[in-house]
């Protein structure tokens, strides 16, 4: 079974909210991991108005997760959903991540979401949390993650431990769409899943949605 996802940081959908859902329509995503999402007032109305922009789902996230999301296509089957709080500082910005186990036929896997910490001292202690919720996980695990950080950061370290970085050798920046430097969003997936193909997606419309590039990969399962 192969699968498309897309994990994308939409800015609380402060820019050009047309040409984010021209970006994710484009790519036709199966699974979207969203961060910055709908995570307050109406947030529920806010996040399914987010989907169907896309033409997707809502399967997970919201609110419980801090803004973090996971989407789907009418092609993927959500069994499951929950979402963690992770450390913080207090009086600094909150922090979580989503859940959903998903099926495509007979195929079952775990996506997963999150945005870690702008403050270096709080990343590792996050990363740390994350990696022990997805220990808990005997499905195949797709992770999609703004870790705020570069590859050589020890929450990227954390994360990357028996997973597979999808970029490859890959190390186009993601952030920021006016001044791109830093590859600081990625996906991460199981090592029984096959990376096919991986991407940053820099269009037109990429530079108007956000000020993060989405990253796409191409997965196998068997």
């Amino acid at each position: 079974m192969d699968l498309r996802v897309l994990t994308y940081n939409v800015h609380s959908q402060k820019d050009d909210q047309d040409a984010l859902a021209a970006v994710v329509r484009d790519v036709a995503p199966d699974v979207l991991v969203v961060q910055e999402g709908p995570r307050r007032f109406r947030w529920r109305g806010r996040t399914a108005a987010l989907a169907r922009s896309f033409d997707l789902l809502v399967g997970a996230g919201g609110m419980p997760s801090l803004g973090n999301l996971v989407l789907t296509s009418h092609r993927v089957r959500v069994h499951d959903a929950w979402s963690i709080r992770l450390p913080h500082t207090p009086g600094r910005h909150l922090r979580g991540a989503a859940f959903a186990e998903c099926s495509v036929g007979p195929v079952r896997f775990v996506v997963a979401g999150s945005h870690l910490s702008t403050h270096a001292g709080e990343r590792a202690g996050q990363a740390g949390a994350l990696r022990a919720e997805l220990s808990k996980v005997d499905l195949p695990v797709v992770l999609g993650v703004d870790l705020n950080e570069p590859s050589s950061g020890e929450a990227w370290r954390i994360l990357a431990e028996g997973m597979t970085d999808a970029a490859g050798e890959v190390q186009r920046p993601t952030f920021s769409c006016a001044d791109p430097r830093e590859r600081i969003d990625a996906i991460f997936v199981d090592p029984r899943v096959t990376v096919l193909g991986y991407d940053v997606v820099d269009t037109p419309e990429a530079l108007r949605a956000s000020d993060h590039f989405p990253v796409v990969v191409h997965l196998h399962f068997t």
